[in-house]
């Protein structure tokens, strides 16, 4: 991987990963006033898979940094790759989740359907993605076994 494109790939990382610590400090503290007038458990259950559902995309962001890092080493066909990479499809997996809970507080307010339609389709959407992570993972574990192979060889 080239140099221009490792430190590119983590200054976006870093942007994202600060960006969202200050949504956690500055921007749930204000949707947790803005919610006053709902229902206290709503309103606990709202912020709280907000502030998980960032916690996913800092798990993923941190993850894709350290396989960065081992690519930019050409360590990234190892062993040592899958435990980040199953973290990541965790933590995509968990963001899903969340993104359908969202959806399904929101059935009973007075949101409308079609919002609501949409946000479920964002978690479907987001699963996908982590089975797209899957099968990604699935080709660096012939990656991995294709290098021992060549290893054994030379």
């Amino acid at each position: 991987m080239k140099r221009a494109t490792i430190i590119t790939l983590q200054a976006v990382l870093a942007l994202s990963l600060l960006g969202s610590l200050a949504v956690q400090v500055l921007i749930l503290p204000a949707i947790w006033r803005d919610l006053t007038d709902t229902a206290f458990g709503w309103r606990v259950a709202a912020v709280t898979i907000l502030a998980l559902w960032l916690v996913c995309l800092q798990v993923v962001a941190i993850c894709i940094w350290r396989l960065v890092a081992m690519a930019a080493d050409d360590a990234v066909f190892s062993r040592g790759a899958f435990r980040f990479v199953d973290t990541v499809i965790a933590a995509i997996v968990a963001a899903a989740v969340l993104t359908a809970a969202i959806a399904t507080l929101l059935v009973p307010g007075s949101i409308a359907p079609g919002v609501v339609g949409i946000v479920y389709c964002a978690a479907l959407a987001t699963g996908g993605v982590a089975l797209v992570v899957v099968v990604m993972r699935s080709l660096l574990v012939k990656a991995v076994e294709m290098r021992s192979e060549l290893d054994e060889v030379v």
